[in-house]
């Protein structure tokens, strides 16, 4: 494990854009596993700025990302899709049907974990996932269990992650319950796994999860097991270390 000690969030984003953009100068058609939510923002607009600069080429990219609402179709404000498309994927050249994620509309759970995880197969894997980590362990949305989560799998949210989702939505009662989440595997075998923690709400999370035990009920803990994994976390985040 590398950690990458940032100052602030804006420091941490630029770190973390400077280890995606190198990954996609040195391979060119790399496949890049991406996340949502707040954390990654900062580094979206940083890669935005560099393509705009002339840096970067996304023309030969693949992306996968890690999850989606269920029952949110790719238009909904909230859905991930849109997010990708509002955050990166309008900003920069990739062609978006080289862009995917989870379809939350597919009603047929069985069907689309095997079409996600065969996606993924058929690219040869993730050269490098991004992720974030959640205020209870979870990664993507594998949430604290009895055992790991291999493939893609629907799993319904744990209370933690419904509380802090809620601010994104007009009432607790709109955020859904379900999502579609690419599983530990995948992310396991992503050749470069990086993760972005920002703000003194995640230190103690960031102790457990990295200097713990690895155990399910802290998913993101399994990544000490990882041969090339990457902390990029700010002073806050990392204050109870």
């Amino acid at each position: 494990m590398t950690i990458i000690r940032a100052k602030d969030y804006a420091q941490m984003s630029w770190h973390a854009a400077k280890l995606i953009a190198a990954q996609v100068v040195l391979k060119p058609n790399c496949v890049l596993g991406l996340a949502t939510g707040s954390s990654p923002v900062g580094a979206y607009q940083e890669l935005v700025k560099s393509y705009r600069m002339g840096a970067l080429d996304f023309s030969g990219v693949k992306t996968v990302n890690l999850d989606e609402y269920v029952g949110l179709d790719a238009g909904h404000e909230q859905s991930y899709a849109r997010f990708m498309r509002e955050n990166l994927f309008d900003h920069v050249n990739i062609d978006p049907g080289n862009t995917n994620i989870p379809n939350g509309m597919n009603p047929d759970e069985a069907a689309e974990c095997a079409r996600y995880d065969k996606l993924i197969a058929d690219f040869g894997g993730i050269d490098l996932q991004l992720l974030g980590l959640g205020p209870n362990g979870h990664i993507g949305f594998n949430e604290p269990d009895d055992a790991f989560p291999t493939g893609t799998h629907k799993v319904a949210l744990t209370d933690a992650t419904i509380q802090a989702n809620k601010r994104f939505f007009a009432s607790e009662a709109d955020v859904p319950r379900f999502a579609y989440t690419m599983g530990i595997r995948d992310i396991m075998q992503a050749a470069h796994v990086v993760m972005v923690v920002s703000g003194e709400g995640k230190a103690g999370i960031v102790k457990d999860a990295f200097f713990g035990p690895v155990t399910p009920r802290i998913p993101a803990s399994i990544l000490q097991l990882h041969a090339h994994f990457t902390l990029v976390a700010d002073e806050a985040a990392l204050s109870k270390l």
